[in-house]
């Protein structure tokens, strides 16, 4: 029955099997983002799985995965490449005493002396890729300009080598937490996809992909009460990882039902805060 799958159905089971579970939307862009070589910009609150999508349509693809993890002050040394500066500077020791005519035919700056990093490193790989540039929105904007070259023309320029194009145009995905609003030029450049948190019904079909073992009506409540503590005033809603962590514990401890001592005893792998566990306690009434 291969045969009859769409394109889409076909990355939809593909990620499925790489342990992440998509909607068709999903499977839509990701695809769409493969032909049309395009970007992934995917948006959305943490802990909704952006990073993980990444991760598994690498895995589904066999393909190895290249991480930008992006912060403040991220510049082109971290990003794209730097030159070996202590391989530079023997070189240059080697020949000392010769003319300056000579020490730039000896090629400080060749391919030897350079440090690709991960952008880089995406461009030249002999193998297709996939290039997860993470946290996106942590960047300034001055920063965030570095992208625009490699995600426009999949090619860097580097000065002393020239510009270097990609041998096989990596499949990229950003994420981004909307921690402020990305540029226009960098958005328009990307295929757009939102990742809000998963219904009741779909996370409980997650735990029981991650976690067969445990219970089905416990994998049930686990995502009934996790959406429930969502909604409320948290400093840090639980993720799906959490979730999955806290279906894990509850099998750990061979549960049988969420008691209600259960859950105050075991609060602490879903929330990381001390208010967020007392708000839960009161939300929850137990």
């Amino acid at each position: 029955m291969a045969e009859d799958f769409s394109p889409v159905d076909r990355v939809l089971e593909g990620l499925r099997g790489a342990g992440y579970l998509a909607d068709a939307t999903t499977g839509t862009v990701v695809h769409l983002a493969a032909e049309l070589c395009k970007p992934v910009l995917v948006e959305g609150p943490a802990g909704t799985g952006k990073t993980q999508l990444a991760k598994s349509a690498a895995l589904a693809a066999g393909k190895r995965l290249i991480r930008l993890q992006c912060y403040e002050g991220l510049d082109e040394s971290k990003a794209i490449y730097e030159w070996d500066y202590r391989r530079q500077l023997l070189q240059l020791q080697l020949h000392q005493g010769t003319s300056t005519e000579s020490l730039s035919a000896a090629g400080i700056f060749g391919e030897e002396f350079l440090l690709s990093r991960p952008l880089l490193a995406a461009i030249r790989s002999d193998d297709p890729v996939v290039l997860l540039i993470d946290e996106v929105d942590r960047l300034d904007i001055e920063s965030e300009a570095l992208l625009l070259e490699v995600l426009s023309d999949y090619q860097v320029s580097i000065p002393e080598l020239g510009t270097v194009t990609a041998r096989h145009i990596p499949q990229v995905f950003l994420t981004s937490n909307n921690s402020r609003d990305l540029s226009e030029a960098l958005k328009r450049r990307c295929l757009f996809l939102h990742l809000g948190y998963p219904s009741t019904e779909r996370e409980a079909e997650i735990v029981r992909l991650h976690v067969p073992e445990l219970a089905e009506h416990l994998a049930r409540e686990l995502a009934e009460l996790t959406a429930l503590l969502r909604k409320a005033d948290l400093k840090k809603p639980p993720s799906i990882a959490e979730s999955l962590d806290w279906a894990r514990t509850l099998l750990t401890l061979g549960a049988t039902d969420l008691s209600d001592d259960l859950i105050r005893r075991t609060l602490s792998v879903l929330l990381k805060y001390e208010r967020d566990i007392d708000t839960a306690v009161a939300e929850l009434r137990i």
